[in-house]
């Protein structure tokens, strides 16, 4: 609690800089930005999918208890509602919390400055997020009063924005997933003011809140998942983060996918898709329909950001109108090699499975140590990379005894079996996350005969060269062989070339073509086989 206090009162202080705020004022168009302050702040007819969006962490000033909260207006046309309101409240002390969903029919709803109108029918109470007015009843800029109940728990107000806007990618418009596009800004830094009644406790509040506005094209309920974080940081930046994956899981590697904006100061703030998100643990829900990540590594080089972000509730779900997860996390690390704390919010639409393994090869038949034991992974997901195990049985898979644990790549080249040649073998593959929650496990359904292990490159003084190859690989056998087959294979066990030559001692193979990967050579000749690997750039 005491470092509660300590982080809201460091953040205020950091917020007050020596510039004057020249940007409190409306109308305001940050430089180069497609938004413009108060007209943005309303509805855009023009476009399809619309948000407000907001979260906070505050505290009581009666019990010091903590909280965090969200509270998110959607507008997107639905079963005859005009759109949906989410709102979350949690006692970060004890993890307590209320949830409620409603759909929404805007009684007011603007389109040149922010006024929110919400009747509440459960309750028959007014919900407002509105623009502050003066006595005068004109807007004060970037001011703003907020008023939210369920039937636990009830917020009023106000919000006072203590950091310029950052608005994403410059102009504040972004290409979003593969299709489509959103107008994004985020208000990093609202100091916060009002009660809060919770369950039963009625309070005074004071703490910090985020402010996140889209409008455009992209649909939560029918677009691509993501995993998407505020960062409010203890040396006064802050971070808007988000991956989007693929319908194949992937994250490709551009701002239509990854996106870090970050506020750095008054007059510094930049957007790029350079960092990596590794993710740490995994956490299922209660019900075990879902599973999401609970702890990520943020790396990036851009002032050099290494920070560790943690949940702080695991059940923190959201159940409608869709499953998602949407809770506070904490963040400490480093920037630009100073160790900083500080306070955040997760929203997870992107879930993981356990992995779908099936073993390639061996299937059945002979299986030659010469040969790669191969598996691939049917539903591979960028944002869980896997390690594997191998093991093998010899007695129809009543025990098996582990020969290789913690590989990143699906193959393994078994070296010096201690087995014996004709004895049946039966191959297990287990699959799982950095953290094991996400495994699992297939054994090969039929055994395959053993035989004995293939001979060394290194035994004949063969050179390959050079590896990595980028255009072309040499093969210097060292001697000249009167007939040779050699072959090229991938990770899944797929030749990719196979050709026979004749009296030759020095190959050369064309390698432009392969694309950048870990690929296996063969050579065959006189009875003996041998293996390496290959790594092409």
């Amino acid at each position: 609690m005491k470092f509660q206090r300590s982080f809201f009162l460091l953040l205020v202080l950091l917020s007050m800089d020596s510039f004057a705020q020249e940007w409190k004022t409306y109308p305001y168009t940050p430089t180069e930005s497609l938004i413009s302050f108060s007209k943005d702040e309303g509805r855009h007819p023009s476009e399809e999918t619309e948000w407000w969006y907001t979260t906070g962490h505050v505290t009581g000033e009666t019990t010091g208890t903590n909280y965090s909260y969200m509270l998110t207006y959607f507008y997107g046309p639905r079963s005859g509602f005009d759109g949906f309101r989410i709102f979350n409240v949690t006692n970060d002390e004890t993890g307590k919390h209320f949830f409620d969903v409603q759909p929404v029919k805007y009684d007011i709803l603007s389109s040149d400055s922010l006024n929110i109108k919400v009747s509440n029918y459960p309750l028959n109470k007014p919900e407002i997020w509105k623009n502050k007015l003066s006595t005068s009843n004109q807007i004060i800029p970037f001011e703003y009063v907020i008023s939210a109940s369920s039937a636990n728990t009830e917020i009023n107000f106000e919000y006072k924005t203590v950091k310029h806007p950052l608005i994403l990618d410059g102009d504040g418009k972004l290409d979003q997933g593969t299709t489509s596009h959103t107008y994004y800004y985020s208000q990093t830094m609202n100091d916060v003011t009002g009660t809060i009644d919770f369950d039963g406790v009625n309070e005074n509040i004071t703490g910090i809140s985020w402010i996140d506005r889209q409008y455009g094209t992209f649909n939560r309920n029918d677009d691509e998942r993501y995993e998407w974080f505020n960062l409010q940081l203890s040396n006064g930046m802050d971070i808007n983060l988000w991956n989007i994956f693929t319908f194949n899981n992937e994250i490709p590697d551009n701002l239509k996918f990854r996106v870090l904006s970050a506020y750095v100061d008054e007059e510094t703030q930049y957007t790029t898709k350079d960092f990596n998100l590794e993710r740490l643990e995994f956490q299922y829900t209660p019900d075990l329909e879902n599973c999401y990540s609970k702890k990520w590594h943020l790396t990036s080089n851009t002032n050099n950001i290494d920070l560790i972000i943690s949940v702080l509730h695991d059940d923190s779900e959201v159940q409608l109108p869709i499953r998602f997860y949407e809770g506070a996390t904490t963040i400490e690390g480093t920037v630009n090699g100073i160790a900083v704390t500080g306070k955040g919010f997760a929203e997870l639409l992107h879930t993981y499975e356990k992995p779908d393994i099936s073993i390639f090869h061996p299937i059945n038949g002979t299986f030659n140590s010469s040969d790669h034991i191969t598996w691939n992974v049917n539903n591979i997901d960028e944002g869980n990379p896997l390690l594997f195990d191998v093991s093998y049985s010899i007695d129809n898979k009543q025990t098996f005894k582990t020969i290789a644990e913690g590989i990143e790549d699906p193959s393994y080249l078994w070296d010096n079996p201690d087995i014996n040649t004709g004895e049946d073998i039966w191959f297990k593959i287990s699959a799982y996350s950095i953290d094991k929650t996400l495994i699992n496990s297939i054994i090969s359904a039929n055994s395959s005969s053993f035989t004995l292990p293939v001979e060394l490159f290194s035994k004949y003084n063969i050179v390959v060269y050079p590896n990595p190859s980028s255009k072309e690989l040499i093969i210097n056998l060292n001697q000249i062989n009167p007939n040779l087959t050699y072959q090229i294979f991938d990770l899944n066990g797929k030749i990719l070339l196979n050709k026979e030559e004749k009296n030759t001692s020095v190959l050369k193979i064309d390698t432009s073509s392969f694309k950048p990967g870990l690929y296996f050579l063969k050579l065959s000749s006189d009875n003996k086989t041998m293996q390496t690997k290959l790594l092409v750039q």
